[in-house]
């Protein structure tokens, strides 16, 4: 079964990657970027203190670097132990790809997934009750995740897998978070 998962994950991974063309690639290297994203996130600050002033606002954007800090451990843990080859880095699979990055470190679970949905989730969590347009902030993390099957450097189950422990990550360090903020 394993065997025929990882050929499912291979396959899609080449038939994703190679619906990208040259004219998009630039775009897609920008998107990869996480500094492309500053300030994005300078505005998810300042929207958390919009709308939660004062202490509260304060233990919530903690409680929010502390849970992605997390997030990034799990995942840098994760990614050592389990070792998984990146697909650029497979003779078998890169002639296969468009490779447009090459990275060398391990592929499973991918940290733009990991990292972008728990930062999305916890801001979800923190204003849905009081803006729905926040919700318009999932297409970060479409994007940013999305782009590195472009790239050709994660499979799609990197790319779900690690969408998953950011969220759950994200819930987790809001319940604390929240918890915590009706204290102050």
């Amino acid at each position: 079964m394993f065997c025929s998962l990882r050929y499912w994950d291979q396959d899609l991974l080449v038939w994703l990657n190679n619906l990208g063309s040259e004219p998009y690639d630039a775009f897609w290297i920008f998107v990869t970027h996480i500094e492309s994203w500053t300030p994005l996130f300078l505005y998810f600050i300042g929207i958390v203190f919009y709308y939660h002033k004062g202490k509260k606002g304060a233990v919530l954007l903690l409680g929010g670097i502390v849970t992605f800090i997390v997030t990034l451990a799990i995942t840098d843990f994760t990614k050592t132990h389990v070792g998984r080859i990146r697909p650029n880095n497979l003779a078998t699979l890169s002639d296969l790809l468009r490779v447009l990055k090459t990275p060398t470190s391990y592929s499973f679970f991918s940290g733009h997934a990991s990292s972008s949905f728990c930062i999305v989730i916890f801001l979800v969590l923190c204003l849905r009750k009081f803006n729905l347009w926040v919700y318009l902030a999932f297409i970060w993390p479409i994007l940013f995740a999305g782009s590195r099957i472009y790239v050709g450097v994660h499979y799609p189950s990197d790319i779900l897998i690690g969408a998953f422990v950011g969220s759950l990550l994200a819930v987790l360090g809001y319940r604390c978070s929240a918890y915590l903020a009706k204290k102050v």
